[in-house]
């Protein structure tokens, strides 16, 4: 059995304008200035408290405490208003499917996000029984530290040799790099091609989709 596991904002979803409109409303509701968005979306796949740290290397604590509230309160409030979950990239929910209907492939998430928002995404996009494990932020440190991989690959049974981790940030390549396993960089994410290049880990970038699985079966992960 192989397990295969996908980070979500990024990745599977463009969730480019709630992060940045919840990125808005806590640095004003914390008086403090908004960084550039490319910053703001740089530190996506980090946990809040790690996310708002490196975003704001000056602040204090209470300050850093007091972005990770607004922006969980201003996330869920945003979720609302905007009405639609953060849409899947082109291509990823015929994959999801694809994969998900194989007798020798299991799928797992490993994600910065909270569980709360995990479950948003997975009531939206009907992906109840896609999943076996989801590895939230709630319960692990920060990626790239391997927890969240290492649980996962406990969950499922399957050992590192038969797992590998699809993410779109140096984040996620680093986190499989530390938990024994491959990663796969996907390009339309928030990390460049050439970052995510740049980490040992990474086995190559996908530029579509539509060539994860023709890349598993070529490397012979899938048969």
């Amino acid at each position: 059995m192989k397990l295969i596991i996908f980070d979500v904002d990024g990745t599977l979803v463009d969730s480019k304008a709630h992060i940045v409109a919840a990125m808005e409303f806590a640095f004003a509701r914390a008086g403090i200035e908004l960084p550039v968005r490319d910053a703001l979306l740089s530190i996506v796949g980090l946990s809040l408290p790690e996310a708002m740290s490196k975003l704001c290397p000056q602040a204090s604590p209470s300050e850093i405490d007091a972005l990770v509230d607004g922006y969980r309160a201003s996330y869920a409030e945003l979720r609302i208003q905007m009405k639609d979950a953060a849409p899947f990239y082109p291509y990823a929910e015929d994959v999801l499917e694809d994969l998900s209907n194989r007798d020798d492939v299991l799928l797992g998430m490993a994600t910065g996000k909270s569980r709360r928002g995990v479950r948003h995404i997975i009531e939206a996009h009907q992906l109840d029984r896609v999943f076996v494990t989801t590895q939230t932020a709630d319960t692990h440190p920060s990626k790239p530290h391997p927890s969240m991989l290492m649980d996962a690959m406990a969950e499922a049974g399957v050992e590192a040799a038969d797992t590998v981790m699809i993410g779109d940030t140096t984040y996620d390549m680093e986190m499989a790099g530390n938990a024994g396993i491959a990663g796969i960089g996907v390009a339309w994410g928030y990390h460049s091609v050439s970052a995510l290049e740049g980490v040992a880990a990474t086995q190559t970038v996908l530029k579509d989709f539509r060539e994860l699985i023709p890349y598993l079966c070529k490397t012979g992960f899938l048969r």
